[in-house]
């Protein structure tokens, strides 16, 4: 009997990243985590870099345990956090680390762009990409402005799985998906905007040619095989960024759904044939960002979880050692709606303090001040799901078809308590899975690119019947009725 053949899927977040092996066989899809690693900020010269070739390093350590075990490999996908680049050189050397988006020196760019070199609502109507200071197009703005020596001498500039794609094939791509979170790409198109590059002091040249996931990017080189182990295995371009990659393991079972990838960002969106920019979608900043087989990816991002995980670290740390439900638990015995904030105010995107934030939030609009962990989740878990509502509503006026069912996937679809208040201030069923969403998007792109499935709903098909999908149900609806009132008049919408 012949082994099943793996798909390997490199999965990098800002934190941390994966190496996971998977196989599908009588339509049904298994996965194994190989190995798991750090992915750390470097703080030098008062500035931000990732590592990039930690990352290449850890990718190949992976390569060499799944040749290790005698795994037959299919082919090899990267999926990673969007905006980031690396500049290579003439001489195919790169030219240095890459530059994180939390690095202080985006702080000011945008509105510095959008007040002298073109404005805002001009690059919304060629991107429909929602406004943050960290986007591509800022960054490189940004290093326009400080001489940067390496953006000077660039002959390509590569995106995070891009470059890493092309460490591994020698081969320079730019993959759709991945490119659309730059704020430099026409959804229209479909391709990089001479504009907007020329307005950066770039040309198309200096990025590689558009692909879409499921394209195969390359062979391993020499040397890769020698390092690892392995023969010529195919890189395939899945969906590079890992919320595209996630949105593409939603196991839903047609167009008529809303999806939630929650995590330290919650994005809420709809997947639709063609972007969404009008005035309204501007006003709102919602982003069109690419998803696989053409689609595009209208969503809105929530600070999300990172409240929380921010308050945690604050706590001491006989708070900090309960579990997660264990902490949650103490928030359901405190009174509902007590105290609501809205998560996308400025004051909560880098305080110094998240809890000092919340408590002078409640104090600025004359609230209780919640005192207690328990208290302070409560506020978090109330004030995020009323935030859902408010953002399924607007996503219902702009989906050309009625919103059935919210599917949460990612990490936050564990979160039991959460996910219930979300059911009920929707007034919609909440379908809670993949945990492990962007891995398993990753791997059902390559599968596809193998010919073992057919389309997106084949995919999608597979991972419902892989997972168990946890339903949850609108209850108290005129509680949250008069809590959504509230909240609005709180947050004053």
């Amino acid at each position: 009997m012949s082994k099943p053949s793996y798909f390997f899927s490199v999965d990098l977040g800002a934190t941390s990243g994966r190496t996971i092996i998977g196989h599908i066989s009588n339509g049904r899809f298994e996965l194994e985590e190989l190995t798991r690693f750090p992915n750390n900020l470097i703080i030098q010269g008062g500035h931000y870099y990732w590592d990039i070739y930690a990352l290449y390093f850890e990718i190949i350590k992976g390569l060499k345990e799944a040749a290790r075990r005698d795994l037959p490999i299919t082919s090899i996908g990267i999926d990673t956090w969007g905006v980031d680049f690396v500049m290579i050189g003439a001489d195919n050397a790169i030219l240095r680390n890459p530059r994180a988006y939390r690095d202080p020196i985006t702080f000011q760019a945008m509105d510095d762009y959008l007040a002298h070199v073109m404005p805002r609502q001009e690059v919304y109507g060629i991107t429909g990409i929602q406004f943050l200071h960290f986007n591509s197009l800022f960054q490189l703005h940004a290093m326009q402005q400080e001489g940067n020596s390496a953006l000077r001498h660039a002959e390509k500039i590569l995106f995070v799985p891009d470059a890493l794609s092309w460490m591994l094939t020698g081969q320079a791509v730019c993959e759709y998906t991945i490119a659309s979170t730059a704020q430099l790409l026409d959804p229209r198109t479909k391709e990089l905007d001479e504009r907007l590059l020329a307005s950066v002091g770039l040309d198309r040249s200096k990025f590689g040619r558009m692909v879409m996931p499921g394209t195969q990017i390359g062979v391993l080189t020499d040397e890769v095989q020698q390092l690892t182990g392995l023969g010529p295995v195919p890189v395939v371009a899945v969906a590079g960024h890992d919320t595209g990659s996630a949105v593409a393991a939603v196991p839903a079972q047609n167009e008529q759904f809303a999806y939630l990838s929650s995590g330290t960002w919650s994005l809420m969106g709809i997947e639709t044939r063609e972007p969404v920019i009008s005035q309204l979608s501007y006003d709102r900043n919602f982003t069109n960002e690419g998803g696989i087989e053409g689609t595009t990816r209208f969503l809105k991002n929530i600070c999300g979880m990172w409240l929380y995980e921010r308050c945690r670290l604050e706590w001491p740390e006989s708070v900090r050692q309960l579990s997660h439900p264990e902490l949650q638990g103490q928030a359901m015995q405190v009174e509902a709606f007590r105290s609501l904030i809205n998560p996308d105010d400025a004051l909560f995107a880098a305080p110094a303090s998240m809890i000092g934030a919340i408590q002078q939030y409640c104090r600025n609009t004359r609230q209780p001040v919640p005192e207690t962990p328990g208290a302070i989740c409560r506020c978090i878990f109330d004030s995020l799901a009323l935030r859902y509502r408010q953002v399924f509503q607007w996503l219902q006026q702009f989906a050309a078809f009625d919103l059935k069912v919210l599917h949460i996937i990612g990490g936050g679809s564990l979160n039991q308590y959460l996910n219930q208040f979300t059911a009920n201030s929707l007034g919609v069923e909440v379908l809670a899975g993949p945990q492990e969403g962007t891995a398993i998007g990753n791997i059902m792109v390559q599968a596809k690119a193998a010919g073992l499935v057919d389309d997106i709903w084949q995919m999608r098909r597979i991972i419902a019947n892989s997972i168990n999908l946890v339903p949850y149900h609108p209850q108290d609806k005129a509680l949250w009725d008069a809590a959504y009132e509230k909240y609005l008049k709180v947050t004053n919408q």
